[in-house]
This record gives C-alpha cells, sequence and structure tokens, in this order.
C-alpha cells in the first residue's frame, strides 16, 4: 500500500512533486493540507497520512507538549523561513508594534501560524499569555478576518503570500524569520515502516539533491515553478536565493531539536519537565540519523 505524504502544495514542495510525479503512485500518494502544519498534525493523528511534511517549529513543540501521533524521521529544508505579517488593505495597523494586546489570526491551534506569534511576541517584548487567536482555517480566511476587522494581523510565507498582497487584498507591514530550519519530516510510529519510511526519504533525498543543484537552480527551476504555482519569475528567482535542501533528508541535526526547544520555552509554547527534554524522545532512530 502506497505510503500517504501529507504535504502544503506550496514552492517549497517542488522536489516532493517531481518525486511523485515519477513515481507515479507506486509507493507514495500525496495528501494535499492547505490549512498547514496544524491539520498535517491533525490529519497524522486521525490516520488519514502516514507521513507529513511540515514546520519544524509545530512538529517539535507538538510531541514536546505531549503528542504521539508521529516522531522526527527526517529534515527537507536547511534554511530558515520568512514569516510575513500582514493585515488589512485598511486597518489602521502600520508596524507589527502596532499589534500588541490585539486578536491574531491563526490557521489552526498548534500551527506554525500560531507559534510563530509567539516568538513575535517574544521578539517584541509582550507577555505570550497575553495573546489572543481566532482560527481561520486558510490563507482565503486569514484575509478575510484582517479586512474585515475580526483579527489584526496573521504571519504566513512571504512568498505563498506576495500575490494575495500584490493584487491588494493585504498589506505587509513586517516580517519575522524562524531561528530555526524551517521543514521538518514526521511520521507516524506504527503505520509507517521503518523500511518503508526510509526508502521514502532515499527516493526524496535523490529530487531534493536535484532541485538543489547548480545545474537545476540555473535552468530547470524557475519555469518548473511557474507552471506549477504560476509565481512571477523575479519572485521565484528571488525565492531561490533564499533557501537550501539538505544533502541527506534522512539526517537531522540534534542542535535544530535543541535549539527550537529552547526558543519555544522561552516564547511559553512549551515547558521544560524536570531534568529536561530527552532529544530521543523526539527522533524515530530506526529511521532517522542525529548529527
Amino acid at each position: 500500500m502506497p505510503l500517504r505524504i501529507g504535504y502544503v502544495r506550496e514552492h517549497f514542495s517542488s522536489p516532493l512533486l517531481q518525486f511523485a510525479d515519477a513515481d507515479g503512485g507506486e509507493t507514495l500518494t500525496l495528501v494535499e493540507c492547505p490549512s498547514g502544519t496544524g491539520q498535517l498534525i491533525s490529519r497524522l493523528t486521525k490516520d488519514e497520512i502516514d507521513i507529513a511534511i511540515a514546520l519544524t517549529d509545530p512538529l517539535i513543540s507538538g510531541i514536546a507538549n505531549g503528542s504521539k501521533a508521529y516522531k522526527l524521521v527526517g529534515s527537507f529544508v536547511s534554511t530558515p523561513l520568512n514569516w510575513a505579517v500582514i493585515t488589512g488593505t485598511k486597518s489602521e495597523f502600520k508596524d507589527i508594534s502596532d499589534l500588541k494586546g490585539t486578536t491574531l489570526g491563526i490557521s489552526r491551534n498548534g500551527s506554525g501560524s500560531q507559534t510563530m506569534a509567539y516568538v513575535m511576541a517574544l521578539q517584541q517584548g509582550w507577555p505570550t499569555d497575553d495573546l489572543k487567536f481566532q482560527v481561520n482555517n486558510d490563507i482565503h480566511g486569514l484575509l478575510r478576518s484582517v479586512n474585515d476587522g475580526s483579527t489584526s494581523a496573521f504571519m504566513w510565507e512571504w512568498f505563498t503570500t506576495k500575490p494575495f498582497v500584490d493584487a491588494g487584498e493585504g498589506r505587509f507591514i513586517g516580517s519575522v524569520p524562524t531561528p530555526w530550519p524551517s521543514w521538518l519530516i514526521a511520521a507516524h510510529p506504527d503505520r509507517a515502516s521503518p523500511d518503508a519510511v526510509t526508502a521514502f526519504l532515499t527516493g526524496l533525498t535523490k529530487f531534493v539533491t536535484s532541485f538543489d543543484s547548480t545545474e537545476s537552480r540555473a535552468e530547470k527551476n524557475v519555469p518548473f515553478i511557474e507552471a506549477k504555482f504560476g509565481y512571477p519569475k523575479e519572485d521565484i528567482e528571488a525565492w531561490l536565493k533564499t533557501v537550501s535542501y539538505p544533502q541527506d533528508c534522512s539526517v537531522i541535526p540534534t542542535a535544530v531539536i535543541q535549539d527550537t526547544l529552547s526558543v519555544l520555552e522561552k516564547a511559553g509554547v512549551v515547558k521544560r519537565p524536570e531534568g529536561g527534554f530527552n532529544v530521543d524522545a523526539f527522533v524515530e532512530r530506526k529511521v532517522a540519523k542525529l548529527t
């Protein structure tokens, strides 16, 4: 039975899409999760997917807060994610500092849009206990909420949001890069066997390596992303300058887990247990290689 791979259909997923096209459904099927990592984690929990390619911080915070629905098995993107802060086109908010005490839009509880709001608050010196959220499911609901005034702003990846801002549906007032590499890979501990997950990661590494190569960056990636996502050429070229992928998708640097937990603890998203966090509790060691 093919592995069910949950993913968000964004430009970051290009190597995965190429892998799936080449595989033709033999070993994997893609399950689109437009609401983002919160939806991916929910689908892992509900037996709707076996593997998720999702944002680092919600995956790690989920395990730290007690989730048994998955363990980390690999890495997908090595560079930080630049989270845009978006408000309504006619809202009163001009800068991130104006958002203190307001209600922020998020896609789902436990999503990257929520954990990064805590990081933003930490950077701004706001009490994280005071943050207020409204769940709006996806980018379209989030845009509606900032324009009808039910929320002040929301956070989403910069280049994914830019077409909506260019179309006059929202307005940038700042950005907050993640203080960690942006995407990890998680698998259900029972439904996805170690051998099947290892085979998936080996195949994905082949396409990630090709996509990240100098040749593909110069000749292939821009037309592929243009065709799949319709982004302007100049935006794709700008994004490619900011992103890199791992040489081996089965490798997870120990520091990524430790450093992410440290920031999330300071932001109030996770609470350190007595004796500290055990990195092994986050990782499926039969698959992932910690460095």
